[in-house]
């Protein structure tokens, strides 16, 4: 075996003598990378799906096409799907996505922190949302919009017995009915109650802007959103080989659905097969283990701006959905 020599005039040891090393061929050495897996450049006008068969077969890109892949899956074998949502996926414009996958039944139900919920009825009800936090916070002027609390007020109030959700969905519509609402097809709350699917609301107290308002009852909220967790936890023991997306909440969402599935459990349901899904702009330690890792049979992660990442996903499972049914219709042919 080699040495390496002391030069005795420096104190430095002598460079190593490299000519016995052993090697391999390249072509029978393990590797990660292939020229197959390489992006290809597509050409203009291409469809979504050949775009998407077009990105490099690499780490997020991969990621992307299994996230669709599972999501068609879950959609086409008739499985529970369920959005949990923190405030900024409404406040970015990705409503409209998850409403269309409602209106299709890709989404089978929702579940959001109490921003999401506030800022779904500013938009439905006035067409926009989203305070300059930093340009009347030394006013006093903050979270001090009465129309937010006083329809929080009323949801809480009803949903002490038929949950949060659902009662805020039943405002929604009511409202829209009476010509009070400017956009009630920004309105995801509204969409899951016309499209009959669970929506659930689970709030943090302090930490909504309409908690600050003498009208919205502590006792009312509690209750309602204590009701809706107890409505999640049906949903989440339905999530057999079924998927679970968390998008865009960091703390709330992932504990709420940690004793959910605790909750299931106990009691003896079957959530075997469960797929989790987190789409973020950053890796955080709730999602990672309490959404991807723990609960999870498969836990799936892309990090990214909300308002790229899901439309594109959105335009990849319409055209996996699209294709299912071509090779559906083929086969029955």
């Amino acid at each position: 075996m080699s040495q390496a020599r002391h030069d005795n005039r420096t104190g430095y040891p002598a460079p190593m003598d490299l000519s016995g090393l052993r090697t391999y061929a390249l072509a029978d050495r393990p590797s990660k990378v292939f020229a197959n897996d390489l992006g290809k450049p597509p050409a203009a006008g291409v469809t979504v799906a050949d775009w998407l068969d077009s990105l490099p077969r690499q780490l997020a890109a991969n990621t992307l096409r299994r996230v669709r892949d599972e999501l068609v899956r879950a959609s086409t074998q008739g499985r529970q799907v369920v959005v949990a949502i923190g405030g900024h996926v409404i406040k970015t414009g990705c409503a409209p996505y998850l409403i269309n996958w409602l209106q299709q039944g890709v989404v089978t139900a929702v579940a959001m922190n109490g921003a999401a919920a506030i800022h779904d009825f500013e938009l439905a009800a006035c067409g926009h949302t989203s305070e300059d936090v930093g340009a009347v916070l030394h006013q006093g002027n903050f979270g001090m919009a009465r129309e937010t609390a006083d329809a929080m007020a009323e949801a809480t109030r009803l949903g002490s017995t038929v949950g949060f959700g659902q009662a805020l969905g039943e405002h929604l519509d009511k409202l829209d009915r009476a010509g009070k609402l400017t956009n009630p097809e920004a309105s995801l709350v509204l969409a899951a109650h016309r499209a009959g699917a669970s929506c659930t609301i689970h709030v943090a107290m302090g930490t909504d802007v309409v908690h600050m308002h003498p009208q919205v009852s502590g006792a009312a909220l509690g209750e309602a959103s204590m009701v809706d967790f107890r409505r999640l936890c049906t949903v989440v023991s339905r999530l057999a080989h079924g998927v679970w997306f968390n998008l865009g909440s960091a703390v709330i969402m992932p504990e709420v659905f940690l004793k959910a599935v605790s909750v299931a459990r106990n009691l003896g349901h079957d959530i075997s097969g469960l797929v989790a899904i987190n789409f973020d702009k950053e890796s955080k330690y709730r999602t990672a283990t309490n959404v991807l890792s723990r609960p999870a049979a498969l836990g799936l992660e892309m990090t990214g701006n909300h308002e790229i990442l899901l439309p594109l996903l959105h335009a990849a499972v319409a055209q996996g959905l699209a294709g299912r049914a071509v090779n559906a219709t083929g086969q029955a042919a």
